[in-house]
């Protein structure tokens, strides 16, 4: 069973499985998926001229179509196989697997640039963020660390964490309360 767009698109039960996506969610993301493969196709191809053969000559590809491209690397990413997984799902060995994946890893990278949905990566990016989005609730997850079993019961409560029982510091935060706490 080689995976191809046009069968899964025919069970989305098996889509959502494969890709953790819904169809109308990949439609979405495809115009810029294409573009970014477009562009990185005009980057990092050699030029047309000075070829012996035409663009597209020689041994066909296992990943034919842009929707393809995109399923092969939403699998990846969503299931994270090993790689000779990978390509057997596609219908090619472990290593062109591991150069598409590579190739396709920027591509998507560059997509969710395009449409914006990549995280932010500096604090004053998140913080215009967090002000366009109130609505919204926003989570930044972390890990508690063990601290020293207080004396006083309320704070043994506060602490404790359920694990092990071991007393520990919480290590999260709200970011949407955060930011109204300190406006406030």
């Amino acid at each position: 069973m080689i995976l191809r767009y046009e069968e899964l698109m025919k069970k989305p039960e098996r889509l959502l499985a494969f890709t953790g996506l819904k169809q109308e969610e990949i439609e979405q993301v495809l115009p810029s998926f294409k573009a970014a493969w477009e562009e990185h196709r005009k980057n990092y191809h050699r030029p047309t001229e000075g070829r012996k053969r035409t663009l597209g000559a020689g041994r066909p590809g296992r990943l034919h179509r842009v929707e393809d491209k995109l399923l092969f690397i939403l699998v990846y990413f969503k299931v994270y196989p090993l790689q000779e997984v990978q390509g057997a799902l596609f219908g090619m060995g472990q290593s062109q697997a591991n150069e598409w994946i590579h190739r396709l890893t920027d591509v998507l990278q560059a997509t969710l640039q395009r449409d914006l949905h990549l995280p932010a990566r500096d604090a004053a990016t998140l913080e215009s963020v967090l002000a366009e989005c109130e609505s919204h609730s926003f989570v930044i997850d972390g890990t508690e660390r063990p601290t020293q079993r207080s004396s006083q019961d309320a704070v043994q409560r506060e602490h404790y964490s359920g694990k092990k029982k071991r007393t520990r510091i919480k290590m999260w935060l709200s970011a949407t309360s955060a930011s109204k706490k300190s406006a406030s």
